[in-house]
């Protein structure tokens, strides 16, 4: 067989194409401009879209950290670095429009608001950082209370109306509103650490309120599990609680009512807070539309999915294009800086380059025998076949992966993977199945 083979090889046609170094950053929160400063040092230029007037992202709402960092000095020096680096161009209210290329060499087109005039970017690599966004819950009358909150909503008042939280005599958070359910079976991971941070936060305006947090599974991960043993030391309940049994919230017109099972007495108990803080879940944005134009694949929350859990954590299954932050799935902030490094250093073994080799074991199409019957367009799990303006069937060197699917489906046969040509195939199999004479065999062999 591989004698066969060999006889039929033919050299594989490889092509030099010159890359563009320069990078495409979507997203200013803190995954974007880490991202892009990275990249930025290392002496390549980038452009950073933003979709809202201003960088920043989800930080604007984020005040400190678990360990007690100031987050939003922390984000002042993060933007001031990335706007005034002279390698760094800036775009807010920006929105992608169009997108097309291959690794080395993408081109973008971006809509700019207020003005709406069109612009084009020619870049190398992509990196997607469009974060999330904390979900408004439809439970526990949230929305009819102003004295119902979410986590977010919570840390807000707790700095910018630290007298009003200080009165506070009894808080009672409850976890995994939204998440962990049918609708969205993850776990927003981050919410945990969140209500401990915050709750830590009101013992220190006020260290005689009562804290109670309800919760199903305490997920403090990692260093983080120090801060929920000194929740506990300083006199915060955490008391657990069903899915089959979740919490009641009530309001009488007067006081608020938070109903739930005790586990440990068996009963149900009534207590009357000062508050009700809802850990919400964290949901991506908007993203189907970019996802569905950058042809990058989402989990089925709407998170965007790497190609490997593993071995390519930051990367798409499209090369060139990587991914940072919340889009990817809910993260504490030095989970978040940590990804976009790690994407902004895949992305330089691009950028780095002059010149890239693109061809080899990929699928080439004999355009005399194409039908244009949209085969290899629906079955390439990488979108990579288009039909071109002469009907034919078009497939980039630079984006076949060499998978093989189209050459397998195509009706027509007009499809063949290069190094594994339909007439070495069948060479192969020819010499399967041929007959062996008995003299050719060692003696005492068999056939």
């Amino acid at each position: 067989m591989a004698v066969a083979n060999a006889r039929l090889i033919r050299p594989l046609g490889e092509l030099a194409v010159s890359v563009i170094q320069k990078g495409l950053v979507i997203g200013g929160g803190v995954a974007g401009m880490t991202a892009a400063l990275k990249l930025a040092e290392q002496g390549f230029e980038i452009f950073l879209l933003e979709k809202e007037a201003q960088l920043g992202g989800n930080l604007r709402n984020l005040y400190y950290t678990l360990e007690g960092q100031d987050v939003q000095a922390f984000l002042k020096d993060l933007i001031n670095r990335v706007t005034n680096h002279s390698s760094i161009h800036v775009i807010t209210n920006a929105l992608v429009v169009d997108f097309s290329g291959s690794k080395g060499n993408f081109s973008t087109g971006v809509m700019v608001a207020p003005t709406m005039y069109y612009r084009k970017i020619e870049h190398g690599i992509t990196i997607l950082a469009t974060g999330a966004q904390e979900w408004k819950p439809n439970e526990y009358l949230y929305g009819e209370d102003p004295r119902i909150v979410t986590q977010l909503e919570l840390e807000s008042r707790i700095v910018n109306q630290p007298d009003e939280v200080a009165r506070a005599n009894h808080i009672v958070m409850i976890q995994c509103v939204g998440s962990r359910n049918k609708e969205r079976p993850n776990c927003s991971r981050t919410c945990c650490a969140t209500a401990v941070k915050n709750a830590l936060k009101i013992k220190e305006l006020n260290p005689n309120a009562n804290i109670s947090i309800l919760y199903r599974d305490m997920r403090t991960y990692g260093l983080a599990e120090s801060y929920y043993a000194k929740a506990r030391e300083q006199g915060i309940l955490f008391i657990r609680y069903e899915p089959e049994e979740k919490p009641e919230v009530k309001n009488d017109g007067q006081n608020l009512t938070v109903s739930y099972l005790d586990r440990i007495l068996k009963e149900r108990m009534e207590v009357r807070p000062d508050f009700v803080v809802l850990s919400a879940a964290t949901i991506p944005r908007e993203n189907e539309e970019l996802a569905t134009m950058l042809k990058v694949p989402r989990t089925m929350e709407g998170f965007f999915l790497e190609a490997h859990m593993k071995l390519r954590p930051v990367d798409f299954a499209t090369d060139g294009m990587y991914l940072a932050g919340g889009a990817h799935g809910p993260k504490l902030i030095s989970e978040t800086i940590t990804q976009a490094s790690a994407a902004a250093s895949r992305a330089c073994t691009i950028l780095s380059k002059e010149k890239m080799l693109v061809g080899g074991v990929v699928a080439m199409v004999e355009g005399e025998r194409c039908a244009a019957c949209l085969t290899c367009v629906r079955v390439c799990p990488y979108e990579v076949p288009v039909i071109n303006a002469k009907g034919e069937a078009e497939i980039d060197m630079a984006k076949c992966k060499g998978c093989g699917s189209c050459a397998a489906e195509c009706p027509a046969r007009a499809i063949e993977l290069m190094h594994f040509r339909d007439s070495q195939l069948w060479a192969k199999c020819q010499a399967l199945v041929m007959d062996i004479s008995a003299e050719r065999l060692p003696a005492g062999g068999q056939a």
